[in-house]
């Protein structure tokens, strides 16, 4: 069993490349979350979670991240992805949402801060504060946007 991580960030990041995946690899690289084992999670904060810009993760570590990501081969494709983050108090746990899509940077914020405050309505929570990670990005040859949140431990 994994340690409940007390540690946050919102990334996001873009990258261009030759194939699907080395394009996604440069979105995480990007977004500063490359060189790290990603283990998907689902979308709660945990409660007392600290806000930290940048953290220092080891090289090879198994980081729990909740993340949006798109992968496009289509030159002239706008695409964008978003995470956000909703909480109701320091100390209570929060909702993390992601996002991604053929949206420009205005319409996928607009859409993560929606889905934020209807997850807030939907556990009957009041929503005090949303932090909020978007990019876009016009795709090249084939192109991948990643936003995220890590989570990790002080």
């Amino acid at each position: 069993m994994l340690p409940r991580p007390n540690i946050y960030a919102l990334v996001s990041g873009a990258g261009e490349a030759d194939t699907e995946m080395t394009a996604f690899d440069a979105s995480l690289l990007a977004a500063g979350i490359g060189n790290l084992n990603l283990l998907r999670v689902s979308s709660i904060l945990p409660p007392a979670a600290v806000f930290r810009p940048n953290l220092l993760i080891p090289p090879g570590s198994l980081l729990p991240v909740a993340y949006g990501t798109i992968v496009s081969d289509c030159p002239g494709e706008i695409i964008a992805a978003a995470v956000a983050v909703g909480r109701g108090g320091p100390d209570d746990f929060g909702v993390i949402m992601e996002c991604s899509g053929c949206y420009s940077r205005q319409e996928i914020e607009y859409r993560i801060r929606a889905m934020v405050a209807e997850a807030f309505v939907n556990r009957g929570m009041d929503l005090k504060t949303v932090q909020v990670a978007a990019i876009e990005w016009t795709v090249r040859k084939i192109g991948a946007v990643i936003a995220a949140v890590p989570l990790w431990y002080a």
